[in-house]
């Protein structure tokens, strides 16, 4: 397929996620929403690299699936919410993958949370009550 250029590919820290990239990433994401079941996360947990295999997910997709490099799977296009379902089950907390993507540790993170908490109430007593991000 040809892709034409937009404005939005070159945003510095952003990751977007148009047709270009959900074609390169449907065989992941396909892969990824198969674990809704426990029958296919157990499959997976016993040979990640054979489940990629059998969905067709190859070189560097395959290389951050197997080797649990969520910040590169984001940026290859893989859907957050599909990820959340490899990542949890195996131990993977919401903040640990958090701190992934931003290449600190979880525990800087919780902490730049709770910083981030601090005067959101004031904040949110500004705006109506209402936040949306």
């Amino acid at each position: 397929m040809v892709w034409k250029t937009h404005d939005y590919d070159d945003i510095p820290g952003t990751y977007v996620f148009d047709g270009k990239v959900a074609h390169a990433s449907y065989n992941i994401n396909k892969m990824l929403f198969t674990f809704n079941t426990e029958e296919c996360r157990s499959e997976f947990d016993k040979d990640p690299s054979a489940y990629c295999d059998k969905f067709g997910v190859t070189g560097e997709f395959k290389d951050c699936v197997v080797n649990k490099d969520f910040l590169k799977m984001l940026r290859l296009g893989c859907n957050i919410y599909f990820m959340a379902k490899i990542a949890i089950p195996r131990g993977t907390s919401v903040q640990d993958a958090g701190a992934a993507f931003q290449g600190i540790t979880t525990e800087e993170f919780q902490a730049k949370l709770l910083k981030n908490r601090e005067g959101l109430e004031e904040r949110l007593a500004k705006v109506g009550g209402y936040w949306n991000g």
